[in-house]
């Protein structure tokens, strides 16, 4: 099992800091350095500045969001990071939520995996260098009965294939993930119920491509903290749990809410939303379960972390992407390095 690191959003004044975990993680040979976008801060722009401060991690897009740019556009983002990284670019791509997409992008978060599966196909057309042709219910290139004419990449990206990844959630999503990407992004991850929330639904869909596992990247998302108090450690994340189930997304359609309620904890899951939808934030930081938490995160002495790494490699994980945490730089690096320090002793090493 692989080691990569979630850098999260930047803008925040704490960018100096990312970047300095982003090239310790590249000395002590983490496999790549995942950055976010929501409505602040792009993606592609924190990765170029990145890629052009390290040596050899991977940087990767968790997520481009799909709704911010025609596909036309993201292969030509694509295959210029990975022309300027000397081939070290993952494309993680995702449909983010309603409000996001509808109130930020103005574009309606309609058939959200028709459109992705259509946006995938135009987005690995155009890096192929192909001249770029293509009839679907969302786009079509050229428009008809005008001027545009096909065209084709003028830039080389370093690798004929750059992987793409699809932040997916749901098991649909998930399904279609298995079919048409290299990798799946996950968030809130339980070793436990990866299996049935997540990974079954990936091999559904690399089964219906004429796939195995084999090669696709089951990538979640963990935060990390470290210390011998495992009760004071997870009461630090309430507030980042309570914020996804609670209040990510509208009442109807919020992914993380319905992943933790299939993950069995539905009464917990009402309740944490409707106290942050009420405004109660405090209150629905304080309804989380302790067990949620300390399921969908690393935490505690480094041999209790070690032991946690073999169950999701034992689950089908195949990169295991840390958020190391801390109030501090020294204590972000020192939680850096006691992800390595326990990817050693479970014995999962490369």
């Amino acid at each position: 099992m692989r080691l990569g690191i979630n850098l999260g959003y930047w803008g925040a004044g704490m960018d100096g800091d990312n970047l300095a975990v982003a090239q310790e993680a590249d000395r002590l040979g983490y496999d790549v350095c995942w950055a976010a976008e929501a409505y602040g801060s792009d993606v592609p722009t924190v990765l170029a500045w990145v890629a052009a401060q390290t040596e050899s991690i991977d940087v990767g897009s968790a997520i481009m969001q799909i709704p911010a740019r025609q596909p036309a556009m993201t292969a030509m983002t694509a295959a210029t990071l990975d022309s300027l990284s000397g081939g070290r670019f993952r494309l993680g791509l995702g449909v983010s939520g309603p409000q996001v997409s509808e109130g930020w992008y103005g574009v309606t978060f309609d058939k959200p995996l028709a459109r992705t599966r259509e946006y995938v196909e135009i987005v690995r057309k155009a890096m192929s260098r192909e001249r770029l042709t293509y009839e679907g219910e969302h786009w079509t290139l050229p428009l008809p009965d005008g001027p545009g004419k096909p065209i084709k990449l003028t830039v080389h990206p370093q690798r004929e294939h750059i992987p793409l990844y699809i932040a997916a959630i749901g098991p649909k999503n998930l399904e279609q993930t298995g079919e048409i990407a290299d990798g799946a992004l996950l968030i809130f991850p339980s070793a436990e119920h990866i299996e049935e929330t997540a990974v079954k639904h990936l091999r559904a869909g690399r089964e219906k491509a004429g796939k195995t596992m084999e090669g696709f990247d089951v990538c979640p998302t963990l935060p990390l903290a470290v210390g011998d108090d495992v009760n004071g450690l997870a009461d630090m994340f309430r507030p980042y749990t309570a914020l996804y189930v609670g209040g990510m997304g509208s009442r109807k359609q919020n992914f993380y809410n319905q992943l933790a309620q299939r993950m069995g904890y539905e009464k917990e899951a009402a309740e944490i939303q409707d106290a942050y939808l009420s405004g109660d934030k405090a209150g629905a930081a304080a309804a989380v379960p302790h067990e949620l938490i300390d399921r969908t995160t690393l935490l505690g002495p480094v041999e209790r972390i070690a032991d946690r790494m073999q169950a999701y490699a034992a689950a089908g994980v195949t990169t295991l992407t840390l958020a190391p945490a801390g109030f501090t730089l020294d204590e972000r690096i020192a939680a850096l390095r006691a992800g390595t320090d326990a990817l050693e002793r479970s014995g999962l090493a490369a």
